[in-house]
């Protein structure tokens, strides 16, 4: 990439904590000399920023010196990086929608720059909510009408004036802004995280909004345990079913929900339940929108991408960015900067983060774990340096931002220090779990289930490098799959879910494994968990946004909560088992705990046992109709035992086939490699917690 540090030998490269690396693994050290280098090209393009800018603090800034700005005497500076057009105007009601008549100055770099006077009152030349559009004059004269990348707020426009969604120029006067009035919260120790989508989160046929979210949605969330709450599609996207990952205007908050003061509302009222807030953040592509999206802001098929078939991505139908241009590396660490400071976000869960790393974009690779396959000519080392420069600039800001990565490939040191080697992500999506379910669902009889199996898939995650675990997410809700209550209980799910029907056993049977299959993954799968909205009691039936294919229904864009509401609905015990969970783990702590000890996993029995945070002890009988008397599980501290969580439980559902209150005394007898052990009953179909006294 070019630079003092790329220029040489790798090998003299100083990465100060590298050897931390190489002794949480060993594997890593023949790679010395990719890793050394890749920090190089981190290293050249960090100094190149803070010697020709003004350092990191005004580069992460570009939204206060590009886009439309208003001044203190109230004119407006306003400035775009345009490089391949020939002229660029603005227009909008402010002048009376003339195209020719206000004209940006050419400066340097493919910049453009047009200053506007206060009116002759003092007031701002351009009203609040005024639209406005960025006239672009191309190479051979044609003049087209885009919005600014830098944009602020967008919105739909009338049905009688198609679809290409307008700039609306965002400056509410001053005593009608929002004013944060709590501080972000500190970073949570366990990550207790509810994925949610705003539009979705009614039972309304239509689209939900922030204030419905506010009032209604979190107090449901803190309720149930959750500490952190992961909003999708916020960055505005004219393509609602897209689930936010068209993105069109990348400052933009979705309009459909409300204006940009609702979302701060929001997130300032979760602040205040102790509740951090982190974006669904889309730098891995951007929609090919050109009147309304970035793609050929200037008139040509670079500027923000790469030309030609690097800047496509054939799976995705979108453009893909240019990690290499430093002016995209302005606008993207800017608009995680506008995200942190105008938004108060706590963190960031970025989206494709494979396509990015790999030239193939991950596309029909199989990610064996070779670690050739991470080390090789296939990674792309301009958007793995810009990863690394994200979480720089991010924990820069604040050190107790969260960053998530989405890989599903496993690269080493994804969530290790930037200083070390690393990529400086705090955790990673456990991208195998959900799959592993769902296939189970799909494939398996539950006497065929490998149990041995499933605990590899549960544990196999990078040592010291925290995982995020899930049974599902918004993934597995989409329509063409089945969230797994639906793949449990399907159509049973219609008839038989009162409390007043007979207990069928296809409705035993889901409500019984969708328990267990999500406190294993609780428990076992991670440093973190998540659940998608609605998932928690078992949401019935799939996600699917109003478009052509569904004549534009919202049926399947909302949430039932009436189903978990209505006590005569079995639904409410799902629900009443998720928020034990939680708050068990609030007060003990386990997902930020040491790592598990698995002390049995039996076949034929198709019983899991282990240890997990101080005192804990977690067994699972999977097998679908045998119960155990005194079976014996091995417990690495002597003394009482007790039971604190039973799926069992009739208000769970269950069959109160298990004694909460007994007290289990442990017996100096080693197994399953412990040297005490307890004799416990174990029914079919149930999992319990003890903790010792």
């Amino acid at each position: 990439m070019g630079g003092k540090y790329s220029s040489l030998d790798p090998m003299e490269v100083p990465v100060p904590n590298i050897e931390a690396l190489f002794e949480r693994d060993s594997y890593l050290k023949p790679y010395e000399k990719e890793i050394r280098r890749r920090y190089a090209c981190f290293l050249d393009l960090k100094e190149k920023i803070d010697e020709s800018e003004s350092g990191f603090d005004d580069f992460t800034q570009g939204y206060k010196y590009y886009g439309i700005n208003v001044q203190p005497d109230n004119s407006v500076i306003c400035r775009e990086w345009a490089p391949g057009a020939n002229q660029l105007y603005l227009t909008g009601e402010f002048n009376n929608w003339n195209r020719d008549e206000t004209k940006y100055k050419k400066l340097e770099f493919g910049k453009w720059e047009l200053k506007l006077p206060p009116n002759q009152d003092g007031s701002c030349p351009i009203k609040h909510l005024s639209e406005l559009k960025v006239v672009v004059e191309m190479e051979n004269g044609v003049k087209e009408d885009r919005l600014s990348p830098w944009a602020t707020y967008a919105v739909e426009p009338p049905k009688d004036k198609g679809t290409i969604y307008q700039q609306r120029f965002w400056n509410p006067p001053k005593h009608q802004k929002y004013e944060f009035k709590h501080s972000k919260v500190p970073k949570p120790k366990s990550l207790r995280i509810y994925e949610c989508h705003v539009g979705i989160a009614t039972s309304e046929l239509n689209v939900g909004s922030y204030d419905n979210f506010t009032d209604n949605i979190l107090p449901k969330i803190k309720k149930q345990g959750y500490n952190a709450i992961q909003l999708m599609a916020i960055m505005e996207h004219a393509y609602y079913a897209s689930f936010g990952y068209q993105v069109t205007s990348f400052f933009a908050v979705s309009s459909r929900y409300g204006v940009p003061d609702a979302l701060k509302r929001l997130i300032d009222t979760a602040h205040s339940m102790n509740i951090a807030v982190f974006l669904d953040i889309v730098h891995s592509h951007a929609s090919k929108n050109v009147s309304d999206g970035l793609n050929r802001f200037d008139g040509t098929d670079s500027c923000y991408f790469h030309s030609g078939k690097r800047g496509e991505h054939d799976l995705w139908d979108s453009r893909l960015f240019n990690y290499s241009e430093y002016e995209v590396l302005r606008f993207l660490l800017s608009n995680l900067r506008w995200y942190l400071d105008e938004y108060q976000f706590d963190g960031f869960r970025f989206d494709g983060v494979t396509s990015m790393l790999y030239h193939s974009h991950g596309i029909g690779e199989g990610f064996s774990g070779n670690y050739d396959e991470y080390f090789g000519l296939n990674v792309d080392t301009e958007a793995l340096v810009y990863l690394m420069l994200a979480n720089y600039v991010i924990h820069k800001i604040r050190g107790e931002h969260v960053t998530i990565a989405e890989d599903v490939s496993g690269m080493p040191g994804m969530c290790r220090p930037i200083e070390e080697g690393g990529l400086g992500f705090d955790y990673r999506l456990a991208m195998a779990i959900p799959d592993k379910w769902i296939q189970l669902l799909k494939e398996c009889k539950d006497e065929d289930w490998n149990i041995g199996n499933i605990v590899h898939t549960l544990t196999n995650r990078r040592w010291m490098e925290p995982s995020i675990s899930y049974a599902e997410s918004h993934d597995q809700a989409l329509v063409g799959d089945k969230t797994i209550a639906f793949w449990l209980m399907d159509k049973e799910m219609y008839t038989n879910m009162s409390t007043l029907s007979d207990l069928t056993p296809i409705i035993d049977r889901g409500i019984a494994l969708h328990k267990i299959i999500r406190l294993i993954t609780h428990t076992l799968g991670g440093e973190g968990y998540l659940n998608f909205i609605g998932n928690e009691f078992g949401h019935p039936e799939w996600l699917d946004f109003p478009r052509l294919g569904n004549n534009s229904s919202y049926h399947y864009a909302r949430r039932q909560w009436n189903l978990v509401e209505d006590d005569l609905l079995r639904y409410k015990f799902l629900n009443e088992f998720d928020a034990a969970m939680n708050h068990l783990e609030e007060k003990y702590g386990w997902l930020h705990n040491d790592s598990s000890y698995v002390s049995w996993k039996h076949e034929n029995d198709k019983v899991i046992a282990f240890e997990r945070g101080n005192g804990l002890v977690f067994v699972f009988n999977f097998h679908p109709t045998k119960s155990f008397s005194g079976y014996r599980v091995g417990v690495s501290q002597p003394g009482c035992y007790k039971i604190i969580l039973s799926s069992d439980d009739v208000r769970f559902g269950g069959q109160a086939r298990i004694d909460t209150n007994l007290n289990y005394f442990t017996e100096p007898i080693g197994f399953g490699g412990l040297k005490n052990s307890l004799l416990l009953y174990v029914p079919s179909r149930t999992a319990i917690i003890l903790v010792k006294n």
